[in-house]
């Protein structure tokens, strides 16, 4: 059994990566005819991949610490663990690099499609994006099947699941956390400190449209697109999805029952993303197929398909792979189907979520609009109906994902709650495709701005774009729900790796309370390092644009053209020195944790951490995200748009909330889950030091 699944799981690994290749094959044989498209969209390509190389150089030199040290610290064949997370963080890389490449590719041929309308743009702009979702679920899948085969290889392998081929591979989830980290905070950096130059100098002082190619910023805002919601939410992503399996299938090998069921429910993971992926390969075909003519339909019949695909495929799959038999759960016991309907919680959870989130931050939903009122009396008022926007939107992904966990937990218990988890993400790889849509329609607007394209142009890619400032906000509302879920998988199987009983969070233990006040407090510092950093890009930013302005003043007469390196420069060295701080609060803060306070600090504090993050992250990113399309909603209006007093005021509200919706928000994701992998990683240390 453990064997076909790695099987299963490795050929539809192949299945997908085949399909990013052919995809992207494709798309770079798609001719460009403009001249100043293909020129300006050759700088954003040569400044992403100017960043990522010097991004992965910095990570480098952490990475092979980390590895060194998790081969010195443990024994035996978990020495192969440290081989497990340079793999994680090498896979995570490369899905990286690959989605930007042929993203920034693509926005120029994005952008030619839209002189032909909505559709033809459309579909180069989710054929791509598609490419970072496939590669993204092909390479974990590949990563994880792939460790699995050959350790299976080794002799009374089935014996050794638990105590050593599991932590062995709970590495890879290591790497890819890591990894994640660096590049949704280095990235998010990087792009929102170009986003604020370009718009408060830009839009507010001199009166330029966002994208205008007399601005200096302008070339490092798109950079910036690429860098932070392309490779840094594919990164998010990988180690979600990552963590999910990994997570569900140390779950599964605790279970009580007899080996051979253990084994079923270790290896339905694998199996069950497998069959997700080739639902999501179907769901781009309705993508494509669909003849709506607004974008939000075309990719919704993608993203409902893929989910009722996934549903259907399921059944079998759950039911050959966990057979008849059943395993403990309390006092009563479950089987196939319990876990089916688990399985399936977390996907109409998920689903749920999304649909929440486009709600509160749509192109013209109640909420946003309410902000844009807010804009006619002022920057203040702006701000504070966005506050209010964001900390209502927290309520009801709360009371859902409170509700999965309820309802899984009863059907399956704590595996149940895992396999929740995998649900949520079954069909990331469209999912993905549609958030990674959305900074190529971004981006592709751009390049139809600064090579002066008819005004007919613009507006079809303000449509694209418009809608891809709600699918990215559906995707951080995935990304945020998953990543609870999965925090909450890995707490449990740290406590059993590291031999813990669950009274250790007992709330009567003053040690839990400590833990779970310092865990709350790590997301607000974690964040205040993340909008500091992105605050002192933003000034130096501002202060070069402002010199360009009034060093040359050829530019805003269009006779010079303006110093665009300079500003990359700016933001890639700002991005580059910033990310290591929180970076490193991450990685230290669980274990100087479990060594200083010992096992109920560190369990409370995993708690408290995952808590307040999940409510802040959900806070941030849906209020960055409503007063985006707030600044949106009043640019399309033909009286009192843009260059209005409530544009001015609403420009104001879109630049705090970038750094909550794109660094700080989808940060925290990460975060959360990356302290409670490490601890995953290093109970059996911990584990020698407590006993």
């Amino acid at each position: 059994m453990l064997l076909n699944g790695v099987i299963i799981s490795v050929l539809t690994a192949l299945v997908a990566l085949v399909y990013s290749l052919i995809t992207s094959s494709v798309i770079k044989r798609i001719p460009l005819y403009n001249p100043t498209v293909t020129r300006i969209s050759g700088y954003i390509a040569d400044g992403a991949h100017a960043f990522l190389t010097r991004e992965y150089r910095a990570v480098g030199f952490i990475v092979p610490v980390v590895a060194l040290l998790l081969f010195f610290f443990n024994h035996g064949t978990l020495k192969l663990q440290s081989i497990s997370f340079l793999l994680g963080v090498v896979l995570s890389a490369s899905a990286g690099w690959f989605g930007t490449s042929i993203a920034v590719k693509a926005n120029a041929r994005t952008a030619e499609a839209a002189q032909r309308g909505v559709l033809p743009a459309l579909r180069i702009a989710f054929s791509s994006g598609s490419v970072m979702g496939m590669t993204v679920v092909g390479l974990v899948l590949l990563g994880i099947g792939g460790m699995l085969g050959l350790l299976l290889l080794m002799p009374n392998a089935e014996g050794m699941l638990a105590g050593t081929i599991l932590p062995i591979i709970s590495g890879f989830s290591l790497g890819a956390s890591m990894m994640a980290l660096f590049a949704r905070v280095g990235g998010g950096i990087y792009t929102k400190a170009a986003d604020v130059g370009a718009d408060l100098v830009g839009k507010v002082e001199v009166g330029i449209p966002e994208d205008d190619h007399r601005n200096p910023a302008v070339i490092a805002d798109n950079v910036g697109d690429n860098v932070g919601d392309v490779a840094g939410m594919g990164a998010d992503l990988f180690e979600s999805y990552a963590g999910s399996i990994i997570g569900c299938m140390v779950l599964g090998i605790a279970v009580s029952a007899p080996l051979e069921m253990q084994l079923r429910l270790a290896i339905l993971p694998l199996i069950a993303a497998g069959s997700g992926v080739i639902a999501s390969l179907i769901g781009t075909l309705f993508v494509h197929l669909s003849r709506a003519k607004h974008p939000q339909r075309a990719l919704n019949a993608g993203s409902i398909g893929a989910a009722v695909i996934a549903i259907v495929l399921l059944l079998p799959v759950i039911r050959v792979t966990v057979g008849d038999g059943r395993f403990l759960i309390g006092v009563q016991d479950a089987g196939w189907l319990g876990v089916y309907f688990a399985c399936i919680t977390g996907l109409v959870a998920g689903t749920a979520i999304g649909l929440i989130t486009e709600y509160y931050t749509g192109s013209d939903t109640p909420p946003v609009r309410k902000i844009a009122k807010s804009c006619i009396t002022g920057s203040a008022t702006t701000i504070i109906s966005g506050l209010g926007v964001g900390m209502s939107s927290t309520v009801f992904p709360i009371l859902v994902i409170g509700f999965a966990i309820g309802l899984a937990n009863r059907l399956a218990g704590l595996y149940g709650i895992g396999i929740a988890g995998l649900g949520m993400l079954l069909t990331l790889g469209i999912q993905l495709s549609v958030d990674a849509y959305g900074p190529i329609a971004d981006n592709a607007g751009g390049l139809a701005e600064m090579s002066e394209m008819e005004p007919e142009v613009r507006k079809v890619t303000d449509s694209l774009d418009a809608v891809g400032n709600t699918t990215a906000a559906i995707g951080k509302g995935f990304a945020i729900g998953s990543a609870l879920l999965t925090s909450l998988v890995l707490i449990v199987a740290f406590l059993g790796a590291a031999g813990l009983s669950f009274e250790t969070m007992n709330l009567a233990n003053p040690s839990v309370l400590i833990g779970l006040f310092i865990g709350a407090m790590i997301p607000f510092f974690f964040s205040s390092l993340a909008m500091d950093a992105i605050y002192k890009a933003a000034f130096t930013m501002i202060e070069e644009v402002r010199r360009q302005f009034r060093t040359k003043p050829g530019i805003l007469e269009g006779t010079e053209e303006p110093d665009y390196r300079s500003c990359v420069d700016i933001s890639t060295r700002t991005a580059l020195k910033s990310m290591i701080l929180p970076g490193v609060t991450a990685i230290m803060a669980p274990i100087l944790t479990g060594i200083i306070g010992g096992p109920a600090v560190l369990t409370g504090l995993l708690v408290g951490a995952t808590v307040s993050g999940g409510l802040l992250a959900i806070f941030m990113s849906n209020a960055g995200g409503a007063w985006d399309n707030a600044k949106k909603l009043i640019e399309s209006r033909s009286v009192d748009g843009k260059g209005s007093s409530a544009h001015h005021a609403a420009v104001v509200g879109d630049t705090v909330g970038d750094p909550f919706k794109d660094t700080a928000g989808p940060s925290l994701n990460i975060l959360i889950k990356l302290m409670a992998v490490i601890s995953l990683v290093l109970a059996p240390f911990l584990r020698t030091i407590w006993s």
